[in-house]
Formats: C-alpha cells, structure tokens, sequence
C-alpha cells in the first residue's frame, strides 16, 4: 500500500476531531459511543486549540490524496500525563488502513521529530486491551504504571 506521511497542515486541524473518535478503542462485542463523545473535556484537552501550544505537532498519512490516518502530540493533562515537559501520544487509522504497518510508520516519524525538538521522553495511555499495545513496545515503548482499564507507557527520546 503506497502512502506518504506528512504534516498536518493548519487548514486541517479539524480533522482531528474525526481522528480523536476513531481513537476510541471499542472491545469486541461493545457499542461504539456516539460521536458526541469528543465534546467530554477529558477528549477535548486532546484537540481543543491545537496549534497554539508549544509541542502542538502532528503528522498524517495520506492515500491517493485522502487522509487516512493521523497521530499528533501535545503537552497536556490527559490519560499519560507524566509531567508537564512530556508530550502525549494520539493515533488512529481508518478502520481500512489498520494492520499494514502505516500507524506504526508515523509513530515511528513523530519519534523522529520528537527527538529533533529535544525532548527527553514521551507518553501515552492504552486499553489494556488495545492490540496495539504490541506495536507500541516494538517501537520502543515501555510500562511505567497501570491501573485497572489501561497501560501509562513511555518512550525514551534521549538516544
């Protein structure tokens, strides 16, 4: 599958609303919440005025000139929070476009730029249930706390 990951240009922010619900991990067998789902402040500290602050980055992967996928980060209070210099992961694909490797390829690049901009570590939450708890520790990715639903993992920038 041929794709190309590029920045999230300005005029597309608002895309990651539609991303930040397909972020929504939903177990087999669960009902997908409705998409108002994003307004909760818990969701909205993930997009609510990107762009404005330091850190606010945030890559997409295209095919045939349609976004297909996106992960962004952002200093903030969110479910992986670790400290107020760490950014916090998002990521989703479409449905379609999982399993092909594209989301761990823009994983993989936002690391990248992460470390350019010389931050020490990064940060995120996953359902312990999430498949892609997996690809997350293969690139690089460790456990440093849990609690009954989800995984607090960081990723050391450093080398």
């Amino acid at each position: 599958m041929n794709y190309i990951i590029r920045k999230l240009k300005k005029s597309e922010y608002n895309l990651l609303e539609v991303f930040l619900y397909e972020a929504i991990f939903i177990p087999d067998g669960e009902i997908c919440p409705p998409r108002t789902v994003i307004e909760q402040p818990e969701l909205r500290v993930y997009i609510e005025n990107f762009g404005q602050a330091k850190g606010d980055m945030a890559l997409v992967a295209e095919i045939n000139n349609k976004i297909v996928g996106a992960v962004w980060v952002r200093i903030m209070n969110d479910y992986g929070h670790i400290d107020d210099a760490t950014p916090s992961f998002a990521i989703s694909m479409y449905k379609e476009y999982r399993g092909f490797g594209i989301g761990t390829a823009m994983m993989k690049e936002m690391i990248s730029l992460l470390s350019a901009e010389g931050y020490r570590q990064a940060s995120l939450s996953v359902q312990k249930g999430n498949y892609a708890v997996k690809m997350y520790q293969k690139i690089g990715f460790t456990i440093i706390d849990e609690n009954e639903q989800e995984y607090i993992m960081v990723v050391d920038l450093k080398n």
